[in-house]
């Protein structure tokens, strides 16, 4: 009890911490006086999801969507699927509608919010059992950023889980929290980064304590193409040793295109579990569309 009451302690201290201090960060920033009015204007950066006059439409998007923190609204829908999932080796989907909307809450700094609502779709794991269909537990993060260009772009701010699942065997169930960072840089071709949070549960009746991590390397190439490795590396350290981590490795390809005057994405990747509990299988694929709403 003296452990659990410390993890819920220190993960709301950290977001806490995080809510208080982007803001004043933001604030000061924005009543900070300046020797040139020019120097207010925000600054064209590549990848931020503003298409600039003469800037190639396509070429933008694609880095722009590569981007978690650009200021670009966007709805993907992600399908992810586990092959060989579970006892009965069966296959677990996973149709992640992932909704992404930015603020700008002053000259200097924005707000982009990222909602994951997972549509799950699993195998029993009892030899009598049905499948299950319905919501898992929906993820709010909020990345505070700043919006003046610079070659390292970053983001942080709080992620909290929302029980609402709709069966025991789609999700926890609980409320938690905890801090979310992202952080990329766009080197000629790349663009490449990573977004990593921790959450812990905010009371409740299960501890939930989930490392959650996805390091990106993008490669664009010409006429909206791009090669891509995204992998989702995750850690349950409430669970036993040697069921603890999920380590894919994988990669796969994308492309940016317009249908009539609609932005989209779409790419495909492949993955191969080197690390994972005994119920996760070897094999898993993911299939993103997404559509992209520039400014």
């Amino acid at each position: 009890m003296r452990i659990h009451c410390i993890r819920l302690i220190r993960g709301t201290a950290v977001c806490l911490l995080v809510w208080i201090l982007a803001p004043c960060a933001a604030v000061l920033a924005q009543e900070a006086p300046e020797d040139d009015e020019s120097a207010l204007a925000i600054q064209p950066q590549k990848g931020d999801g503003v298409i600039e006059e003469g800037e190639d439409e396509i070429a933008e998007l694609a880095r722009a969507v590569q981007n978690p923190v650009a200021n670009l609204i966007s709805v993907p829908i992600q399908n992810n699927t586990t092959f060989k999932f579970g006892p009965q080796e069966e296959v677990q989907n996973v149709a992640n509608i992932q909704p992404v909307w930015p603020f700008r809450i002053s000259q200097s700094w924005n707000f982009i919010t990222r909602t994951i609502l997972p549509i799950v779709s699993q195998p029993p794991f009892l030899p009598d059992q049905d499948r299950t269909t319905g919501l898992g537990d929906t993820v709010f993060t909020g990345f505070f950023s700043p919006a003046k260009a610079s070659k390292v772009i970053w983001g942080a701010g709080p992620a909290l889980q929302i029980p609402t699942s709709t069966d025991d065997r789609l999700g926890l169930g609980e409320w938690a929290l905890g801090p979310s960072v992202v952080f990329l840089g766009m080197p000629g071709n790349f663009v490449v980064g990573g977004l990593v949070n921790n959450v812990w549960n905010l009371g409740g009746d299960t501890d939930i304590n989930f490392f959650f991590s996805q390091f990106f390397v993008n490669y664009n190439l010409s006429g909206g193409w791009y090669l891509i490795t995204a992998p989702i590396i995750t850690a349950n350290w409430e669970a036993e040793s040697g069921s603890q981590w999920t380590v894919p490795v994988g990669g796969g390809a994308g492309k940016v295109f317009v249908v009539g005057k609609q932005p989209m994405n779409v790419n495909f990747q492949v993955y191969y579990n080197v690390e994972k509990p005994d119920f996760v299988g070897d094999w898993a694929s993911r299939i993103q569309v997404q559509f992209m709403f520039p400014k």
